[in-house]
């Protein structure tokens, strides 16, 4: 993947910094032009406040309508005007436009110069901007009238423009420093954010997030494993092909994301392993009938539980591979044992040949081919499935060789069963008694172990009587827990799976013994013969 000429980082503080100072930019425009309008508007007012003032005077109504001849009292009041209120000039104008004031007081009993006095005359009030004798200057014209409301003058107050445009500018330059400012915070701002998203993204880039998320979403669904995962409010976030393939062949509907896992599938436990934080391991689960092998495992981040993932498979294909491991593993045993048990007999066979005791010898041959045959034969016409019977056939010869007397008894004939699964389960069965019973008379001088088998009403009963040392009534309630086991550590494993093997096939297990006694494992299952309704 193309890696970007920038870093996330300078992405950040760029964009940023280009954002804050857009809009503080634009802030400042607006907010500059209103200011600049708000500064005008007042100066203005203020002018035309000041001439009204003038106009209502007494003093000067009463010169103008020739009630007194004190003209230089009226200089006098605008002049003081002026000082008070900081404006530029102060001018009362008879109806002739002769000036009655003025800041220059060479410049009264002249005419007003400007051009721009026309209106006020004519009874307007209004303001302008022109140039007169001091400069260029905001002016406002109100009319002076008298008791009986007949115009009988004017009023002209200037505010000069460069008072104006200063006034602006300070008003602007406040907003100026708060823009600057803005934008210093802005970048500040943007490298703490930039640090603090790096931080998160533990200090990767854009582009190796994206490669890192492309993998990962291979890697999800290229496994044949069913994956699932929730966050912490039990919302699924993640379902891969394989797990979409179960739920749709379990009747669900395939579009599992966003989903509360509780509505989708309440069976999974998914949010308990969230309460709990601890992990299940290989646990069986059916779903609408399917049924999987699930492993279940908190997410943990910086200690915290924040969300679960099941990984899961069908039991089904689980147990087509278990069956072909089983079956290599029982072929390989009894060729192991019968080759080691042939190894034994040519060796006899070699000693009588030696000793030249070809009579002794001529009975002994005959005696294990019979003995054989029989064996065989009796295993096979009592137990009509093959592969049962040739799995029976190899542990007679292995305990044989682990120097175990075996008996085998069985009054009727096993059919061929209905469900060729349930021939798997009784090899787990079977396989698992013959196992644990070897391993309890691993330190008895007497080994014997005595197999029935029995078919009779539907129920198939399996029992396996041992000579071995025996257990306690306490030790009896713990050697079906899975791990539990008294010869060392991983192991306790097998009478665990024969457990599940006869709840699965809806059985019973009793367990019968007592130290120096012996043991007695007897299952009772139901069971379905070949060609049964």
């Amino acid at each position: 993947m193309k890696k970007g000429k920038f870093s996330l980082q300078a992405i950040i503080i760029i964009f940023v910094c280009i954002v804050v100072a857009a809009s503080l930019g634009i802030t400042d425009l607006l907010i500059s032009k209103r200011i600049t309008s708000s500064v005008e508007e007042t100066q203005r007012e203020k002018a035309l406040n000041v001439a009204r003032s003038m106009a209502l005077i007494p003093e000067v109504i009463e010169v103008l309508e020739g009630q007194a001849d004190n003209r230089e009292e009226i200089q006098t009041l605008a002049n003081q005007i002026k000082e008070k209120t900081h404006v530029n000039f102060v001018v009362v104008l008879d109806m002739d436009g002769i000036r009655l004031s003025h800041p220059e007081p060479n410049k009264v009993g002249k005419h007003f110069s400007g051009g721009d006095e026309g209106p006020v005359f004519k009874g307007k009030e209004y303001v302008s901007i022109s140039k007169g004798t001091l400069g260029k200057s905001m002016r406002a014209f109100t009319p002076i009238l008298d008791t009986e409301g007949k115009q009988i003058g004017a009023v002209a107050v200037g505010i000069s423009l460069d008072t104006v445009t200063k006034a602006v500018h300070e008003g602007r330059m406040g907003i100026m420093m708060g823009t600057l400012i803005g934008v210093l915070i802005g970048v500040i701002g943007a490298v703490i954010l930039a640090k603090y998203f790096k931080k998160i993204l533990l200090g990767l880039e854009p582009s190796a997030i994206a490669k890192l998320l492309e993998e990962r979403s291979s890697m999800l669904q290229s496994v044949r494993e069913g994956i699932i995962a929730i966050d912490q409010e039990g919302k699924i976030t993640l379902v891969n092909k394989a797990a979409t393939k179960l739920f749709v062949k379990a009747g669900f509907d395939d579009q599992a994301i966003g989903k509360s896992i509780e509505d989708y599938l309440p069976e999974t436990r998914l949010t308990r392993i969230i309460k709990s934080g601890e992990m299940d391991l290989d646990e069986e689960q059916n779903m609408h009938g399917v049924t999987i092998l699930v492993n279940r495992v908190p997410v943990v981040v910086d200690n915290q539980v924040v969300g679960a993932i099941a990984t899961f498979r069908d039991k089904t294909e689980v147990q087509q591979m278990a069956e072909q491991l089983t079956g290599v593993r029982n072929y390989a045993d009894a060729l192991r044992a019968q080759s080691h048990e042939f190894m034994n007999k040519l060796h006899v066979i070699l000693g009588l040949v030696r000793t030249e005791q070809y009579e002794t010898l001529a009975n002994y041959i005959s005696e294990t081919v019979n003995h054989r045959e029989t064996e065989v034969s009796f295993v096979t016409k009592k137990i009509q499935d093959p592969v049962l019977a040739g799995f029976l056939i190899g542990k007679l010869s292995f305990a044989r060789e682990s120097g175990v007397v075996l008996s085998f008894d069985c009054e009727n004939k096993i059919p061929k069963p209905k469900d060729p699964e349930i021939t798997h389960e009784l090899i787990t069965i079977i396989g698992n008694l013959f196992d644990n019973a070897i391993e309890a008379m691993a330190d008895s001088h007497s080994k014997k172990i005595h197999l029935t088998l029995d078919y009779a009403e539907d129920i198939l009963t399996i029992e396996v009587k041992d000579t071995g040392m025996g257990m306690t009534n306490s030790l009896q309630n713990k050697v079906l827990d899975k791990g539990f086991s008294t010869k060392g550590n991983n192991r306790g494993f097998g009478l665990y799976l024969l457990t599940q093997a006869t709840e699965r096939l809806e059985g019973d297990l009793l367990i019968s013994s007592k130290p120096g006694k012996g043991t007695t494992f007897a299952v009772y299952i139901p069971y379905k013969a070949e060609g049964e309704e």
